[in-house]
């Protein structure tokens, strides 16, 4: 199985240098589902942005590394040896995608003029060749160094034939994931998010997540401003990506509700830039009972 795992990390905002993140431990597998927990101000949507690579803040300690499965990329995959453990925060973020990390927004973008279609098969496309040069060896990369880079498509040029994932290949997996997900076809031929509901485009981060099949999917508040028909929809494709593709989820949320939907096999709780404390889908239930303030006593009198 694929592993996330996060060791001392520290982190702080790279404009100003306010310590935000204080030493966070945790430990995602794929396959399983973890909810962090969290006051506002805890760390929680910082930790999402630092395991991606977001430029805003700047690591000051610890590890981030992602422990690769062969077997989850495929019998077309052939990862070396020695490139099966990698540190995340040595990687740009779009070497940390192809690797199988996928942040989940929870304010996303509108892009006028770019369909959804174009978008995801553009993104599939510069994944797959991003890990191909990752997993490439050194001879490899050293005799097509001479060679000019390929330009990457822009989704504002329509549907070219080009990349590893053709056209009617990727409308194919389209449609497939589309339905694993519950998702009318019509999406995908609106611009993406232009013009979407809060829930829409909760939806469609799910559906860009189930495209790209990460290893871990790091889905910051996707619940967040959802009625209840949405948050039944977004739940059933977050718990589609376990069941059907071996996901590993790390849902950043601050209420139980979505955790009726989408039972965690871990949850945990930050507070002032730490996990201090974790538990089963229980501890997401005594929260919502009794709030913070009891974490806050029993840690600080631990202290």
């Amino acid at each position: 199985m694929a592993r996330l795992e996060l060791t001392n990390l520290h982190a702080e905002v790279a404009e100003g240098g306010e310590k935000i993140l204080r030493g966070v431990n945790l430990d995602v597998e794929s396959g399983e589902i973890h909810a962090l927990m969290g006051p506002n101000g805890s760390g929680k949507s910082t930790l999402a942005k630092v395991i991606a690579g977001h430029p805003a803040y700047e690591v000051t300690g610890g590890e981030v590394l992602i422990h690769l499965d062969a077997e989850e990329f495929g019998e077309d995959v052939e990862i070396p040896e020695d490139k099966r453990v990698w540190n995340l925060l040595e990687l740009e973020p779009n070497e940390r995608a192809a690797l199988g990390v996928f942040l989940g927004f929870q304010y996303p973008a509108e892009i006028e003029g770019v369909t959804m279609t174009n978008f995801l098969r553009t993104a599939l496309n510069a994944k797959l060749e991003e890990r191909e040069e990752l997993f490439e060896d050194e001879e490899e990369a050293d005799e097509g160094g001479d060679e000019e880079e390929a330009e990457v498509p822009s989704p504002m040029e329509g549907p070219v034939d080009d990349g590893e994932v053709g056209v009617a290949e990727f409308q194919e997996i389209l449609t497939e994931k589309m339905a694993q997900l519950d998702m009318d076809e019509k999406f995908a031929m609106r611009y993406l998010n232009a013009g979407f509901s809060g829930g829409e485009k909760k939806q469609n981060e799910v559906l860009q997540a189930a495209i790209l099949e990460p290893s871990v999917a790091v889905l910051d508040e996707i619940d967040s401003g959802l009625d209840i028909d949405r948050l039944q929809d977004v739940s059933h494709g977050i718990n589609a990506l376990r069941d059907e593709q071996g996901t590993g989820i790390l849902q950043i949320t601050h209420y139980q509700r979505i955790l009726d939907y989408v039972e965690p096999d871990h949850v945990h709780i930050m507070l002032d830039g730490k996990v201090v404390k974790s538990g089963d889908a229980s501890l997401a239930e005594e929260l919502e009972d009794r709030g913070y303030d009891w974490i806050r006593d029993e840690v600080y009198e631990a202290a």
